[in-house]
């Protein structure tokens, strides 16, 4: 296997967290739908608010580097839920699905040899490449799964 695919195979591993970080999707398995809207005292956000930051800055930067209708959102209106309560569990596990579905989006398009790690994203300037908004997710995502595992040790569920 080329040194290339190697690396390419390490940043989706690390897409999925679990090496420096706890997965994501492990944490989304110990929290109830009745616990994601409590703000424990004295943070300023719930596991849904951090969740939804996560999945929409995530989804941000997929259509950013994957497609070509990319359009930029506000911000940081967009970023942040407008509504602090997740109000039906219905739509809890469409954003746990868009979570994941983004997710895969994204390792799909890294695996990919054709898209290549220096070259500029569609959306670009030439400063943005596919190496750039991978690390950019990755770092994101593990910036934010440790707020969200305070969270989850603060309502006793880690």
């Amino acid at each position: 296997m080329s040194e290339e695919k190697q690396i390419r195979y390490r940043l989706a591993k690390h897409l999925d967290g679990g090496e420096a970080f706890v997965p994501v999707i492990e944490m989304l398995k110990k929290i109830s739908f009745e616990d994601i809207n409590t703000r424990p005292a004295n943070l300023p956000y719930s596991f849904y608010e951090m969740f939804f930051h996560v999945t929409f800055s995530q989804k941000d930067i997929v259509k950013f580097t994957c497609s070509s209708d990319y359009t930029e959102p506000k911000w940081p209106d967009y970023y942040w839920p407008k509504e602090k309560v997740c109000k039906s569990e219905d739509d809890w596990k469409n954003l746990k699905a868009e979570y994941l579905t983004d997710r895969e989006r994204l390792k799909f398009f890294l695996l990919n040899d054709e898209n290549k790690l220096m070259q500029s994203v569609k959306n670009g300037n030439g400063e943005q490449t596919l190496l750039r908004e991978i690390m950019l997710v990755i770092e994101h995502t593990a910036y934010h799964s440790g707020q969200m595992l305070i969270i989850l040790r603060l309502l006793n569920l880690h």
